[in-house]
């Protein structure tokens, strides 16, 4: 890793799956557009509700990538 630079951006990704689900959907949207992907990291899980009842779980991902200018 000497003489390299990473970049980190924050992702949210959904599905009506499960977190899991929804973070993999978030990292294979990501990898159609950025290259070296390397690290992902869970921030936070949350659940979106409507009528008491679950509609969609949601991932927020901190990914790294590498930088090249």
């Amino acid at each position: 890793m000497s003489d390299s630079v990473y970049k980190i951006i924050e992702l949210v990704g959904s599905s009506t799956v499960s977190w899991e689900d929804a973070a993999k959907k978030a990292i294979t949207k990501a990898s159609k557009s950025l290259r070296d992907l390397r690290i992902a990291e869970v921030l936070a899980q949350d659940i979106h509700l409507k009528d008491g009842e679950i509609e969609f779980y949601r991932t927020k991902l901190k990914l790294s990538f590498k930088y090249e200018a």
